[in-house]
């Protein structure tokens, strides 16, 4: 048995933010019909280690059926190493033979996806004709965010925020965007909003967003962190990638729902049901819409098979006796 084993910078140049926005919105849509199976990823924090280790399954069933496994270390601390917070690897398996086919590089798949997703849930909940967009964060998930949106959005005005003005100015000249001085600043007028921090406590505050906007919360994906205050969600119609995913993982969330501020029927619908018409989304332009991303393994398994489709056919990667 081989297996092909495919490096960051093969992973890269094979997942395209077009291809992968069609592919997160196929996918998406296969959840909401019941086409796959997603677990609850498993999530081991140990004490004082300041990293945590998840584990992100999925299978799908069908002519081809496949099992992803995402193995994924957050290391909150490596942008100051000059490395992403995310590392790991996904594995493909055959879904009838339980052979291992594929180990790719897991940080592009997941920079590249997550911001595919938030562009899918753009195109669905966002105003048509939406133009203006703040970013906040500086990071791997800002860049990727910039790009995503363009692809969405026609030649939208894009404002980048950091807590280190550096480095939302050196992203900004990098993608031709804007640095804003405060989070206020970015946010004025803004029709789309993109949360990329790793912030633990709300950098936005309701009265900071325009009615009509529609938020993409990205950055927190813990019960004890959020970047949202708990008046935003209430406000918002709340839509998210996974019930089960947003119901045990997700402060942006949980804060607000134990303090009071919405209940537990806030959650409108998952992002599928609005791609295949179970939920209308977006009803009014006065509507503020949020999309909660926390991010699930279809999604890893999705971009996975894209790429493995592309490897095989431009003969990408290395073969590996296993």
């Amino acid at each position: 048995m081989s297996v092909l084993v495919l490096e960051a910078r093969e992973v890269q140049s094979l997942l395209d933010m077009e291809g992968c926005i069609t592919a997160m919105s196929d996918v998406l849509a296969s959840l909401a019909r019941g086409e796959l199976f997603q677990p609850l990823r498993q999530i081991l924090q140990p004490p004082h280690a300041g990293t945590l280790f998840g584990l992100m399954p999925a299978h799908r069933g069908g002519g081809a059926p496949l099992y992803a496994l995402k193995e994924i270390v957050i290391a909150p601390d490596n942008p100051a190493r000059g490395m992403d917070s995310h590392q790991g690897s996904v594995l493909l398996h055959d879904g009838r033979t339980g052979e291992l086919v594929a180990l790719l590089n897991a940080s592009p798949i997941t920079a590249i996806r997550t911001a595919a997703v938030s562009a899918v849930a753009t195109r669905a909940l966002a105003r048509g004709n939406s133009h203006r967009v703040a970013i906040l964060g500086a990071g791997v998930q800002a860049r990727a965010h910039v790009e995503s949106m363009r692809a969405v959005l026609d030649d939208p005005e894009i404002r980048i925020w950091s807590r280190t003005a550096a480095h939302a100015e050196a992203l900004a000249t990098g993608v031709g965007a804007s640095a804003a001085a405060s989070v206020q600043e970015a946010l004025e007028d803004a029709d789309v909003v993109c949360t990329v921090t790793t912030s633990r406590e709300p950098i936005i505050r309701r009265e900071w967003l325009r009615d009509g906007v529609h938020v993409n919360a990205v950055g927190s994906s813990s019960p004890t962190a959020r970047e949202l205050d708990s008046a935003t969600v209430a406000a918002a119609i709340l839509f998210v990638d996974r019930r089960e995913s947003i119901s045990a993982e997700s402060g942006d969330y949980l804060i607000p729902l134990r303090e009071g501020a919405i209940g537990a029927d806030h959650i409108a619908a998952e992002l599928g049901e609005v791609l295949v018409r179970q939920h209308a989304g977006r009803t009014g332009n006065d509507e503020i819409t949020l999309f909660k991303s926390l991010g699930i393994g279809v999604e890893d398994l999705a971009a996975a098979e894209l790429v493995l489709r592309r490897a095989r056919i431009g003969g990408v990667g290395h073969e590996v006796d296993f």
